[in-house]
């Protein structure tokens, strides 16, 4: 019984290895998370000061939105913080809410940039040039800004897919590998324990 035992545990072995080998999980490593926060960084830097160009064009009419993005702001910066001490933690649902604030700030940039045009069209048939042209500067820095995010969303979103699938196909390696098992002890008269 003893040597069946070791020769089952060999064959078990030899399963899971294979098994391993065929299909190699793919997570986003350090190199690539820390990439990624540092493109973050440099948008959200370039972000806060439009966010403050907003605030004082548009005054009240505006400012509970604009002090939503800053809780996304907030948001994106706490994550950086936080990926920096530890860029594995992408490699769970945080990178899911990070990849959320990112997209959260592109479209927020976007609705700058629709309202700031609108409100410049308006003031220009006013006769207001100059605060038109301000307001047009905004929407055009705002499409710019909205752009980078875009990007940045982009390279999060294909990290985070990389994630997802690695975690799927560590899943079916697992799957695999139990029923492989499960195959080898029923040929063998065992019959597996069900939890």
């Amino acid at each position: 019984m003893p040597l069946f035992r070791c020769g089952f545990c060999l064959m078990v072995l030899s399963c899971l290895t294979v098994v391993c080998k065929a299909q190699e999980p793919n997570f986003p490593i350090d190199d690539e998370i820390k990439l990624l926060l540092t493109q973050t960084e440099r948008a959200v830097g370039q972000y806060k000061p439009l966010l403050d160009q907003e605030e004082s064009l548009f005054g009240a009419k505006r400012k509970e939105a604009v002090a939503k993005d800053r809780e996304v702001v907030h948001g994106l910066e706490t994550a950086i913080k936080g990926f920096r001490k530890n860029p594995q933690a992408f490699n769970s649902n945080l990178g899911f809410a990070f990849f959320e604030w990112i997209d959260d700030a592109d479209r927020n940039t976007l609705l700058c940039a629709s309202g700031a045009s609108t409100q410049a069209v308006s003031l220009m048939l006013d006769g207001k040039a100059a605060k038109a042209r301000s307001l047009a500067q905004l929407s055009q820095s705002c499409m710019d800004m909205s752009s980078l995010l875009y990007t940045v969303g982009e390279n999060a979103g294909a990290l985070y897919a990389r994630y997802v699938a690695s975690v799927e196909t560590l899943a079916k390696q697992g799957s695999e590998v139990a029923q492989k098992c499960t195959d080898i002890l029923k040929k063998n008269g065992i019959n597996p324990n069900k939890p």
